[in-house]
């Protein structure tokens, strides 16, 4: 079974789905909001196993809005790159 969340408001949104993994559960973040220069979004993995989707799916969405608040207030900035097509 899977389990999914989403919290939002206005401006900006964070998911979060947990999968089963070797030991428990993980949980895949996606986040977005609204910059001046257009929607700003991102998906990880969260660090962590858990020993309960409950607790996956919770640690994901609290992992999403400390993002999202750290992003708003100009705390952190993720920029894109350009990548080699290659690895060197």
């Amino acid at each position: 079974m899977t389990i999914s969340g989403n919290v939002s408001d206005g401006d900006w949104s964070v998911a979060a789905t947990t999968h089963c993994t070797a030991g428990g559960f993980d949980c895949t973040i996606q986040l977005s909001h609204r910059t001046p220069e257009g929607m700003f979004e991102h998906r990880f993995t969260h660090s962590s196993i858990f020993p309960t989707e409950r607790e996956a799916v919770l640690a994901g969405l609290r992992e999403g809005m400390d993002w999202v608040r750290l992003e708003m207030s100009h705390t952190v900035s993720v920029q894109p790159r350009d990548c080699p097509a290659e690895p060197e």
